[in-house]
């Protein structure tokens, strides 16, 4: 049994307990209600900026249910809100500013045990990030996804058929009204995207982590065992806050092997690769690309879900969730890993019972028989980029074309969208300056839409690299995270229209073909890239920030294994 911290701030025979405890008074707090109890916090997203968690406000009243019902003073806090809808330029610039956030107010606090309450894409990441830092007993309850969208007869998925549908609207095939309509009925409820998305994968991964209670990555946002679970997670830290186990504890390299094992069977995002670079780097467990590549290699995909797949996290819920998944994955997960429960995975899954249903499958009916992720490395990405192969189009996985350099977002939009583009089908489109410094802050703009002069050809993907981001909900034969980016003098700056590009997902290489002494003319030529920022938040990222292999933390943030 561990000794509550909280008693440093109220047990001491000095003015400061008697003014503490004072202020706790002054809530309308009685002593019984108070004293001598783990001080549980939870740790809320809920942001009317953020839709995706907005509804947190009542899955923490839910926590607190648990926790007086365990014995425990619950302490609901706020934290920086991550959503990806409204923040410009990019979330992903503030998932590191969160995540010191959370770490400071669980550490400065006097809280004995902590609920981490996220949802939308960054949330779960930079709890985690956080949680791992301060290394005080905490678990994580996912805000869930939203329902199944609606739209005339068909079921739909934000993200995923959003963009479908507003390349029919680019090309005339659908009209304001259309959209008008679409836009009431593509997400209908509160929660996150309900595809296997980014803010999926990192529920489905905290979950595989161990840092979850089993079974809750994928109830919908309002079903009612969404709450269910947050009552029990309330209980559980009121356990947790004498009895442990620690972040740290769980967060271990054998459940960093479980979480990419379920990643790549779930065809899941490639940002969950930076997320769970960046956890790996705060709880000092060695972690890099070479075992992401390793483990998808014998990891079969196994979820039908979209944007690679037919079904909906709803649907995901009903045939069993992530306890399911980890379930048919039994053979190639370490079973001992200890979880939040304070049981092992194993014993967790033990009373799970299995139905049918075609949602995720069994080994031997694998839709793939290796992972949805691979990692790409050659003289275009000598520190590796990612390609999702599970949502890509087969026949370009072997590519070889000519660039079509794009300099910003802006020139690429521009372009794009433009009728009398000239582009052919075997082109490759280039996009730069979007990684952490050239974004700023690692934007989502890796899936460069289909230029408008292509998709009245019936053309329907082509190839697209970048040193951007691609939201987990989007598709297409997309190279991301080219590392290092441009911005800071990557090879990618030295590619200009008209070079000849080599994609080979087979032998894992992305290859610029042209002379050695070539590139070395264009690099003794380049002209340095002017930062964003000089001055505040901003600058601290650009000078700290860590490139896309590693996980983009900021150096000083990583913990020495």
């Amino acid at each position: 049994m561990r000794q509550l911290r909280s008693l440093d701030w109220f047990d001491p025979r000095e003015y400061y307990s008697f003014a503490r405890k004072s202020t706790l008074r002054a809530q309308g707090l009685t002593r019984a209600a108070t004293e001598g109890k783990p001080v549980i916090g939870i740790c809320n997203t809920a942001s009317e900026l953020n839709p995706c968690n907005r509804h947190l406000t009542q899955v923490a009243e839910a926590v607190k249910r648990g926790v007086w019902a365990a014995g425990g003073f619950p302490c609901e806090f706020p934290v920086i809100s991550l959503g990806e809808m409204f923040l410009k330029p990019s979330a992903m610039l503030y998932r590191n500013l969160m995540s010191m956030d959370v770490e400071e107010m669980i550490r400065g606090n006097p809280l004995d045990a902590v609920v981490l309450l996220g949802g939308c894409d960054k949330t779960i990441p930079a709890l985690l990030m956080g949680a791992a830092s301060a290394n005080i007993p905490a678990l994580v309850v996912p805000g869930g996804p939203m329902l199944s969208g609606t739209f005339r007869g068909q079921t739909l998925g934000s993200g995923t058929d959003g963009r479908k549908h507003f390349d029919l609207y680019r090309t005339g095939k659908l009209n304001d009204d259309d959209m008008a309509e679409l836009e009431c009925s593509i997400a209908r409820s509160p929660g996150h995207c309900m595809v296997m998305g980014t803010a999926s994968s990192m529920a489905l991964v905290a979950e595989a982590l161990g840092m979850t209670l089993p079974g809750a990555a994928a109830w919908p946002a309002v079903d009612s065992r969404r709450m269910a679970i947050a009552e029990q997670s309330g209980a559980r830290a009121v356990a947790m806050a004498t009895a442990g186990p620690e972040p740290r504890e769980v967060l271990t390299s054998i459940a960093f092997h479980n979480a990419i094992t379920a990643l790549m069977a779930a065809g899941a995002s490639t940002n969950a690769v930076i997320h769970l670079l960046a956890i790996a780097g705060r709880a000092g467990v060695p972690l890099s690309l070479d075992d992401f590549e390793r483990i998808s290699a014998l990891s079969p995909l196994l979820v039908d879900l979209k944007p690679h797949g037919r079904y909906l996290m709803e649907d995901f819920a009903y045939a069993g969730g992530a306890q399911t998944l980890l379930t048919h994955l039994s053979p190639l997960l370490h079973l001992d890993a200890l979880t939040v429960s304070g049981h092992s995975l194993g014993q967790n899954m033990a009373p799970h019972r299995l139905h049918s249903q075609d949602v995720i499958r069994r080994l031997d009916q694998a839709l793939s028989p290796d992972g949805g992720i691979k990692v790409l490395r050659g003289n275009l990405s000598p520190n590796g980029a990612l390609i999702k192969v599970s949502a890509a189009s087969p026949h370009l996985l072997e590519s070889r074309g000519r660039a079509i350099v794009f300099n910003s977002k802006d020139e690429m939009l521009a372009r794009v969208n433009d009728e009398s583009f000239p582009v052919e089908p075997d082109n490759v489109l280039v996009l730069r300056h979007a990684g952490p410094h050239g974004g700023p802050g690692f934007p989502e703009w890796g899936q460069i839409p289909l230029p408008k002069s292509l998709m009245a050809r019936g053309i329907t993907d082509v190839v697209r690299i970048s040193d951007a981001r691609m939201s987990g909900t989007s598709y297409g034969t997309v190279v991301l995270h080219i590392s290092p980016e441009a911005a800071i003098g990557g090879p990618l700056s030295l590619v200009e229209t008209g070079d000849p590009i080599h994609l080979s997902v087979a032998s894992r290489s992305l290859t610029l073909d042209l002379p050695e002494a070539e590139l070395a003319r264009r690099a003794a030529a380049r002209v340095p890239f002017q930062p964003h920022y000089t001055r505040g938040y901003g600058q601290l990222f650009l000078r700290h920030v860590e490139q896309a292999h590693l996980g983009c933390d900021f150096d000083f943030l990583k913990l020495n294994p």
